[in-house]
């Protein structure tokens, strides 16, 4: 890809753009000259079982949507061309990529990584925008980038939120108005654990207020819920708060067939 004059930001989609993505996209034109977003479904984040066949693909309205704040390149490359043939190099992510997300979709944060890095290298930005939403994604694209030392700044956006308080995503689709009700329990589940924590309960006080208010709502069934140090995804209810005195809740339920996920920082500082 040519390079643009002056400075670059990143932003990376799989398309099926909402206000949480634009919120990303806002941040970047006030950091950079350019901003370019790419759009691209990537199959090798995506399980056997996994939505990569439904998931939304909408890039006409996509484009539309982004003409409408200035969105200098949309780079929306097809499957072939992101992947001539089956990538021999991989990116391995880690110990980090074995929880969590990655203990319930186990293939996927090595495809993220690879389709991170490759877009990063093609794109050449001098900063990329990611969503808080996918902290553990984050986290993981951050040691990424610093491991192989890749001259890219990576900037997290905080969560865009529905007046409701559920997180945006593009999955919210799949929900059914029944649904949609039962899934403002996650939200409110980590907002009891951050009053927690404000109120000096520990991690494991935290989680578990969460997870029973989660154990009890109608309609929700969960994955996972824990509290972990936001650089490093260990668990706090094991290895205590770390220094820095910050933590993260973070959950993942399904609701009715839609797995959501969701998250929000803490402090402990008593």
């Amino acid at each position: 890809m040519d390079q643009l004059s002056g400075s670059v930001a990143l932003v990376m989609t799989m398309g099926a753009l909402h206000e949480g993505h634009l919120s990303l996209v806002r941040a970047a034109k006030e950091a950079a000259d350019h901003v370019v977003v790419s759009v691209f479904v990537n199959p090798l984040q995506f399980g056997p079982d996994e939505d990569f066949d439904s998931y939304p693909r909408q890039l006409d309205a996509d484009i539309a949507l982004l003409d409408t704040v200035g969105v200098d390149l949309v780079f929306a490359p097809s499957e072939s061309e992101m992947y001539p043939r089956e990538p021999l190099i991989r990116i391995d992510p880690g110990p980090m990529a074995t929880v969590y997300e990655g203990k319930t979709r186990p293939i996927h944060f090595a495809g993220v990584l690879q389709v991170v890095h490759k877009v990063l290298n093609l794109v050449r930005p001098d900063v990329a925008f990611f969503g808080q939403k996918d902290a553990q994604q984050l986290a993981l694209i951050r040691t990424m980038v610093a491991d192989l030392d890749m001259p890219v700044r990576i900037q997290a956006v905080p969560i865009k939120r529905e007046e409701s308080g559920l997180a945006l995503s593009s999955r919210n689709a799949y929900l059914s108005e029944d649904e949609y009700i039962e899934a403002l329990a996650l939200n409110q589940a980590l907002v009891l654990g951050k009053d927690a924590a404000r109120h000096g309960a520990s991690p494991v006080e935290v989680r578990d207020r969460a997870t029973a208010y989660l154990d009890k709502a109608p309609g929700v069934k969960l994955d996972y819920l824990s509290v972990v140090d936001p650089e490093t995804f260990e668990d706090l209810t094991e290895v205590g708060v770390p220094d820095h005195g910050r933590g993260l809740i973070i959950t993942a339920a399904w609701v009715g067939s839609t797995r959501l996920i969701d998250n929000r920082e803490v402090r402990f500082d008593g």
